[in-house]
């Protein structure tokens, strides 16, 4: 697949993003967040569950999901867009005895990237943290490549951020759900006008949280995350998008639960950390409002 200029440039944006971030990025997000990284469990059940011996990482960033699994006796290998991460994931698996050649720069965008010289068939793929960055154009094609990428009847797990979320945060994310799926502004302007609807959007926004979530910048002058593209989706679209592909037995995991909307947080945090943990369940139907990211599975027919 040829890439279009607007996916070239949506790439670079996302690694100039994470360029400043591999040596944090663990850090950040599975050791020092203030929410346990509840997500590995969840994938590591998935993969023994599904009899997995090998796994490929599409995405692996430096390594992040990769440390979880590592003691699992399956053989790992993961490829990632940005350079820096890829340096780091190298030097990681190194430490776990593996040969530094089963990690890869590489897009899911394309095909070609999912393939590598010394890997055998392939019995799970996994794919954190990415699809946020994928434009709508290609998410059909990235989807084939996942599929294809595992052997007949090999799992593919994909983790994405819960649009619908948004229907419980009273926030930012509440207004964008509001105003660009629910409402869909622009064809309301269409259909009447502009100025009325403008202004109708402007008192909508008093009804939210609009300061929070602060808007998360880069560290030295780069973009940061909320300022390259980083979608959230629907689970029941991303579910039938799977089915459409070809997908059997798909189904959504929710994860990161809260357990009351988050401006709460502060005001009773300990609180808010237990209760949100003990909500902790992938199949509970509350998931789809009140978890802020899920994954999709399903095997490949």
């Amino acid at each position: 697949m040829t890439k279009s200029a607007s996916v070239t440039a949506a790439e670079s944006a996302v690694k100039n993003c994470y360029s400043t971030w591999a040596d944090s990025y663990f850090r950040d997000y599975y050791t020092g967040a203030a929410y346990p990284p509840v997500h590995v469990d969840l994938v590591r059940r998935l993969l023994r569950d599904a009899g997995t011996r090998v796994l490929l990482d599409a995405g692996c960033g430096p390594a992040s999901m990769l440390r979880g699994l590592a003691d699992m006796g399956m053989d790992l290998y993961g490829f990632d867009l940005t350079p820096e991460m890829v340096e780091v994931a190298k030097q990681v698996v190194g430490q776990f005895g593996m040969p530094p050649e089963h990690i890869w720069q590489g897009s899911v965008a394309d095909a070609a990237s999912f393939c590598s010289a010394e890997m055998p068939a392939v019995d799970a793929t996994i794919c954190v943290g990415v699809f946020p960055h994928i434009p709508e154009s290609i998410e059909t094609d990235v989807i084939g490549h996942l599929r294809d990428s595992v052997r007949p009847g090999g799992l593919v797990v994909v983790e994405a951020r819960n649009q619908l979320f948004g229907l419980f945060t009273l926030n930012r994310y509440s207004y964008e759900l509001f105003s660009s799926e629910l409402i869909r502004a622009q064809q309301l302007r269409d259909a009447g006008s502009a100025e009325v609807v403008d202004a109708l959007l402007e008192e909508l926004k008093q009804r939210f949280r609009m300061d929070i979530p602060p808007v998360r910048q880069g560290k030295s002058g780069e973009p940061g995350y909320d300022q390259v593209l980083s979608r959230t989706h629907n689970p029941f679209v991303l579910k039938e998008r799977f089915e459409k592909a070809g997908f059997a037995s798909v189904k959504a995991h929710f994860y990161h639960y809260h357990c009351l909307p988050p401006m709460f947080e502060q005001a009773a945090p300990e609180l808010f950390r237990s209760a949100s943990l003990a909500m902790e369940d992938p199949a509970d139907w509350r998931g789809y409002f009140m978890a802020s990211a899920f994954f999709v599975t399903g095997t490949r027919a």
